[in-house]
């Protein structure tokens, strides 16, 4: 059993626990198979395995925002699940891991029938191991909306969810993000996200208006150029409503672990629905004091830090088995 989470003594705020996590990456990765599937849609996904003998349960992972196999929580929670003897597929989303997709849509927090397709070919071999899924801040809303949306229809060896660091409302964690620091935040993504913007709109001429596009400084500005217009929403605002994982939450039908921090520097402390977490039988809330966005650093060195919401995750999956 994972003990309470206690912050590093030399990571204790918010946006130190953020970095640290993001700049030290873990050892001993294990190998992973890269699967590459065609999607109905004429696109393609990859999955990221790590195979285990037998009928061993597997863990789903989706990553963040502009995140990959290759992003810190995804190698911890493979290495894990590997040293444990679990299967494990690493979800990257359309456009992301440093390979360009066909579609004109790419992916966006909202944007779930990549999950549901993916699910449905995992459970659908006519075998009866668990499948478990994760998500990390944009994963983690796309996974929470996804339950949400299916309800009781959820594949039954889905057995339970986590999610780490979501968003939970996405006008606030937008507005959050361009108005902190500056804006340090946003303009961190904006590095990547503007550039494949700007190849998409060379590979699908006149979806996007690229003078608009290089002058995106907010993620305000960037869902209202990009985001909307290739996904079909009118503007961000309603992208944002759209598809905030919170209006779903009461209609999520397996056990799921929410692990979030009071001092996340990219989501307001007001976002946290800790009304909703609290009336719901299936919802398991660990809003924490600290651990900025998805850091959870408890210990070690800032160059090797010892992670605890991966840990904790598959805890909470063992207990579910």
């Amino acid at each position: 059993m994972t003990a309470p989470f206690r912050p590093a003594w030399w990571a204790r705020s918010g946006l130190v626990q953020t970095v640290a996590s993001v700049l030290a990456r873990p050892r001993g990765a294990p190998a992973l198979r890269t699967e590459v599937v065609d999607t109905p849609d004429g696109d393609f996904l990859r999955l990221h395995h790590v195979d285990a003998a037998g009928d061993a349960p597997t863990v789903l992972l989706l990553h963040g925002l502009e995140g990959s196999r290759e992003s810190p929580y995804a190698v911890e929670v493979a290495r894990l699940c590997a040293v444990q003897g679990l299967r494990c597929a690493v979800l990257e989303f359309r456009s992301c891991g440093g390979v360009p997709n066909r579609a004109r849509r790419t992916y966006h927090s909202g944007e779930t029938s990549d999950l549901d397709f993916v699910v449905q070919r995992l459970t659908g071999d006519g075998g009866a191991s668990p499948l478990f899924v994760v998500g990390f801040s944009l994963g983690g809303n796309v996974l929470l909306k996804w339950l949400g949306e299916r309800g009781e229809r959820v594949p039954r060896r889905v057995r339970a969810a986590a999610a780490v660091s979501p968003p939970f409302d996405l006008e606030q964690a937008a507005r959050c993000c361009d108005s902190r620091w500056g804006g340090a935040m946003t303009r961190h993504f904006l590095r990547t996200l503007i550039p494949k913007a700007l190849a998409k709109a060379a590979q699908h001429p006149g979806v996007i208006d690229e003078r608009a596009l290089r002058r995106c400084r907010t993620f305000a500005a960037f869902d209202d150029v990009v985001t909307a217009p290739l996904h079909g929403f009118r503007d961000a605002r309603h992208y944002w409503s759209d598809s905030s994982c919170a209006r779903f939450l009461p209609s999520i039908r397996r056990r799921t672990l929410l692990i979030a921090a009071y001092d996340d520097p990219l989501i307001p402390a007001a976002a946290l629905p800790t009304a909703a977490a609290t009336a719901s039988p299936f919802l398991v809330s660990e809003f924490l004091p600290h651990g900025g966005h998805v850091g959870f650093v408890e210990g070690g060195s800032p160059w090797r830090p010892r992670r605890w919401a991966e840990r904790r995750v598959l805890d909470f999956f063992a207990s579910c088995t």
